[in-house]
């Protein structure tokens, strides 16, 4: 892998949310780059993997929601926890030499399985876009929601990373009171996950992308669906929604990372009309995870369910079209990994 130095190559960086385009110049390797994410921080735990994360030497780091955990409508609160993982010593060696960027989830969204009804989510949303260190001036600060896209073209290739916002808009959730499950799928056609206003603008991204690869971050899982907990299957008229615009969007390169589950894994769908496999990429927790993890169906998985703490890395090679992904957790130990050719 070629590392990432200052003058191997300039990249235009481009932050698309409205018509208005706010460029920086970001210097990156050129026929390769990795992209570190990861979700479920509690700021209070010991943050074990930032030296690791850093070792990896992302140009990005993407946090996957679940940044802080708020669960709380007083947004000094919420401000407050910000600041303290702003001061986590490895977090701020990392976010002092990589881009970071990323969306929330319900934890740090501040209502724990919340949606549209939580009450304090926009001044939430401020909160959130201060610890991203958006500009006061940018596009976000006055839309509704959190979502938004990155592009990154380079001499080799290009890759856009679309970041999703799946609680701003998400009606509410159905209880299970049939199984021991927590939630059970809306009726098809009922309720919604993204809103119309979002669904709009990903349909723009998704068809006007010429990047050779396109990244959705979604802080809740898009596959798998048989837990009983969060994911986009608790809609399944949205989840046909995204592979019917999927298909006819003709975006190259497309695979989705989620957090949300304390648990990392790899699912995959070969998906009809689709040339190349979707894969979603899980990635939970960094400071705690799913230790007693007994086992759950999921349909999608490729190889076993890692339940420690752990990040996701994901290496692009704009020359071979080839995408590895890891898993890799305390001490750069890779429990899991896959590779997908584009």
């Amino acid at each position: 892998m070629i590392k990432s130095s200052l003058g191997l190559l300039v990249i235009l960086l481009t932050i698309s949310c409205s018509s208005k385009k706010y460029t920086t110049e970001k210097p990156v390797p050129g026929s390769e780059i990795s992209i570190a994410f990861g979700s479920c921080n509690k700021v209070e735990l010991e943050n074990l993997l930032w030296d690791d994360i850093k070792d990896t030497d992302p140009v990005l780091w993407i946090w996957g929601g679940d940044n802080i955990y708020a669960d709380t409508e007083n947004v000094e609160e919420i401000r407050k926890m910000y600041a303290s993982q702003n001061k986590v010593k490895g977090y701020r060696k990392l976010k002092n030499n990589t881009q970071v960027i990323g969306t929330w989830d319900d934890h740090d969204y501040g209502l724990n399985d919340g949606g549209e009804e939580y009450v304090s989510k926009q001044e939430s949303q401020q909160a959130f876009l201060d610890f991203m260190d958006v500009p006061v001036d940018h596009p976000r600060r006055t839309q509704e929601g959190v979502y938004h896209a990155y592009s990154y073209n380079g001499e080799m290739g290009s890759v856009k990373i679309i970041v999703l916002d799946t609680r701003y808009f998400r009606s509410p959730l159905i209880p299970d009171t049939l199984t021991e499950k927590r939630i059970m799928p809306n009726e098809y056609g009922k309720g919604h996950l993204l809103g119309e206003s979002q669904w709009s603008w990903l349909t723009k991204e998704l068809t006007s992308s010429k990047a050779d690869f396109n990244i959705i971050v979604s802080s809740i899982q898009f596959l798998s669906n048989e837990h009983g907990f969060e994911c986009w299957g608790n809609f399944p008229h949205e989840v046909d929604r995204f592979k019917e615009l999927l298909i006819e969007s003709r975006a190259k390169g497309v695979f989705i990372i989620s957090g949300d589950r304390h648990i990392s894994e790899f699912s995959k769908l070969d998906l009809p009309g689709l040339t190349y496999p979707l894969i979603d990429f899980t990635s939970s927790g960094l400071t705690h995870a799913y230790s007693d993890f007994k086992g759950e169906s999921n349909p999608y998985r490729i190889g076993h369910v890692v339940s420690t703490e752990s990040f996701g890395l994901i290496k692009l090679n704009f020359i071979s079209k080839e995408v590895q992904f890891q898993i890799i957790e305390d001490q750069g130990k890779v429990p899991l990994e896959i590779r997908q050719q584009y």
